[in-house]
């Protein structure tokens, strides 16, 4: 009786110590993105019956829309309190190993995993001559017994039905269709998209490409096909000249090998052997989720671009967050070689002459994007400083509830959006994400630099509603670490734009909007 005292107490208690608030953001998905998608506020209605769309407000609630965690239901507390207590029966030496409970995790349905013996209906009832065999002991060894199989037959089928209720949105590469895939797993290509590309083609095949139309048409995003040539020239790595652009690719590369040659056998020497140190600590965990940045080759890589990029650079030296800035790079010039899953691309695959010619322009075209927000890494990084204070001031004319509520818990905008200014909101958002919006700052003329201010305005703005139900200190940083994006796609990221541009024409030609 006191046990089961002790389970109606937490199924009704609302108030748990420690009770826990889960939060996924882009770099910390769900390990089951069932469980994920019960946090969505978008979640799909249908086969949802079951399912509240609010997020859990209570410890049983959490404990309900959770299958890796602990289940509480009454056939299952059975089962475990009788595998618990004490058997009266005297200790054998050899028993006979239990046959596996029903394994129908899998979200397919399959049943595969199901033994030859367990594949009648659930709801079948076993034969006399089976309760009679289970009942007793087979030659001195412990036998399940019939009543402990049903508890385990019951406890399958309330699994399987809460499973069968939970809507399951369908998981998105973190790099795979970089530019094709948005949130709604709409098809790739559509007449419009043909269209877009097309007119990308043309501009790219003219004699001098016409970098104003190329900037107007890029805002929007870039075709998959035609990204990493666009980049190269947006970025200003490429002449707009056709016939110089050969010519100039050959230059830079070997330009950069000869750093290599020049500088690289130094990060053990005394001056520069703590830099290089670090770059060599913080590699791995740039994107630890994607396989391709934990391939050493690739790591290698990685450490030769940002070792050069320092030693060339001591205003600023390495600083911890530069070393995110290459992997768009990095993933837009490897997919010229790369169709389809490159975030599991192996890069040994690839000629030596193509892995040389992939790190070249990564690296050039990292330092393009550094030459223009330098003061980010510099001494006491002053960019961030002006940038993160610039936010503040947006955000407290744009949204004086916001504003409001981070005074009232104490909340500084430092203690957030720091990160957003130094990694450029790469932590916040799938690495997919990220490129595309790197298609609009690059089109943009300071967009790396000035518009990224109004799309960090624009992305706090986007969580208000969460922001303003959180009622501590903790809560509210939790939230803004952690934000719920891993499924963003194309779509959002462009409706993020969208509201960017407008705070953009709304205040930056319109100071006296802006100060106080």
């Amino acid at each position: 009786m006191a046990t089961e005292n002790r389970i109606q107490f937490w199924r009704r208690n609302t108030k748990v110590p420690g009770s826990l608030q889960p939060v996924y953001g882009a770099q910390h998905p769900p390990l089951d993105a069932r469980v994920h998608c019960t946090f969505l506020k978008d979640n799909p209605k249908a086969n949802s019956v079951n399912v509240k769309s609010k997020k859990a407000s209570s410890f049983h609630e959490f404990a309900r829309s959770t299958n890796d965690a602990w289940d509480i239901d009454d056939e299952e507390d059975v089962e475990f309190l009788g595998a618990t207590r004490p058997s009266h029966t005297p200790a054998q030496t050899h028993t006979t190993p239990q046959k596996p409970r029903l394994h129908l995790s899998n979200p397919s349905g399959d049943t595969e995993a199901l033994p030859a013996d367990r594949l009648a209906p659930l709801g079948a009832e076993p034969c006399q001559d089976q309760l009679m065999a289970d009942s007793e002991p087979t030659n001195g060894r412990v036998v399940k017994s019939c009543s402990d199989a049903q508890i385990s037959t019951n406890s399958a089928r309330s699994t399987l039905q809460k499973q069968q209720s939970l809507p399951v949105r369908p998981i998105i590469p973190l790099v795979a269709r970089i530019s094709d895939q948005n949130a709604s797993g709409a098809p790739p290509m559509t007449v419009r998209e043909k269209s877009r590309l097309e007119k990308f083609r043309q501009l790219l095949a003219s004699p001098n490409t016409d970098l104003d139309e190329l900037r107007k048409h890029s805002w929007s995003g870039i075709p998959r096909e035609v990204r990493p040539i666009t980049w190269r020239l947006l970025c200003g790595y490429l002449p707009a000249n056709m016939e110089r652009r050969e010519q100039v690719l050959q230059r830079k590369r070997e330009e950069y090998f000869g750093f290599i040659e020049q500088y690289y056998h130094s990060r053990t020497d005394e001056n520069h052997k703590d830099t290089y140190r670090q770059i060599h600590i913080d590699i791995p965990r740039t994107n630890p989720l994607i396989p391709l940045f934990q391939q050493p080759l690739v790591q290698e890589v990685f450490e030769r671009i940002l070792f050069i990029w320092a030693i060339r650079h001591p205003a600023s030296g390495y600083v911890q967050g530069i070393n995110d800035l290459v992997t768009p790079f990095f993933v837009v010039f490897l997919s010229e070689f790369v169709e389809e899953d490159v975030e599991n691309f192996e890069m040994t695959t690839l000629p030596l002459d193509t892995q040389r010619n992939i790190e070249a322009d990564s690296f050039w075209c990292m330092s393009k994007l550094l030459d223009g927000i330098q003061d980010n890494y510099t001494f006491a990084q002053p960019g961030i400083q002006i940038k993160v204070k610039a936010l503040e001031e947006l955000v407290s004319r744009i949204d004086e509830d916001v504003h409001a509520h981070f005074q009232k818990y104490e909340v500084e905008y430092l203690q957030f959006a720091f990160r957003w200014m130094n990694n450029l909101l790469m932590r916040e958002l799938p690495l997919r994400c990220t490129i595309r919006l790197w298609d609009t700052y690059q089109a943009e003329s300071e967009g790396f630099s000035h518009f990224h201010l109004y799309v960090c305005a624009a992305f706090l703005i986007k969580w208000r509603k969460e922001i303003l139900s959180m009622m501590d200190f903790q809560g509210l940083l939790m939230l803004l670490q952690n934000l719920p994006t891993i499924h963003w796609g194309n779509e959002e990221v462009g409706l993020l734009l969208a509201e960017a541009y407008r705070l953009k024409y709304m205040f930056a030609d319109a100071p006296s909007h802006y100060r106080r």
